[in-house]
């Protein structure tokens, strides 16, 4: 099931049990999971990407093996807040793994995730090489962060 809404993604996990956050590249895609209490998010690997049912092989052979309660793709809107081709993009390789999984699938404004990860690796002096190796799955935990945030606000108010 595909919820647009924060609010209605949070409805839909369990109390818990961990969770990822994806940034979908057009080479790449960039995972990172929380714990089993949604507090921390830490990134995880980078699927280099070939063709639709090898990348979700790959994505839900991770939910299997971490068992996880719910995907949150990073949705790269515009910075004036409105919808391009990249995120009709992202809209539909969640319409398709869906089709793949029962696991609650949401989506979160990654706008300014990649300059956050590039700047706190350029902050870690980390080299050029080592931050394209990294870069997408660092920026996958800067989205799946601020999910679990919202989440935590949401919990902790509801």
């Amino acid at each position: 099931m595909i919820h647009d809404r924060i609010e209605a993604f949070a409805d839909a996990l369990p109390r818990n049990g961990a969770i990822a956050g994806l940034d979908l590249g057009d080479k790449t895609i960039g995972v990172a999971v929380s714990d089993a209490f949604m507090s921390v998010a830490t990134p995880l690997e980078t699927i280099r990407r070939t063709k639709f049912t090898a990348d979700a092989a790959q994505l839900l052979d991770i939910v299997k093996a971490r068992d996880l309660v719910g995907l949150v793709l990073g949705l790269p809107l515009n910075m004036d807040g409105s919808e391009g081709p990249r995120c009709q993009s992202t809209r539909a390789f969640a319409r398709n793994l869906a089709r793949l999984t029962d696991v609650p699938i949401g989506f979160w404004d990654e706008r300014l995730s990649t300059v956050a990860a590039e700047r706190a690796l350029l902050e870690a002096d980390t080299s050029r090489k080592r931050r394209s190796q990294v870069i997408d799955h660092v920026a996958a935990g800067y989205i799946l962060q601020g999910v679990l945030d919202r989440l935590g606000h949401l919990r902790s108010s509801g």
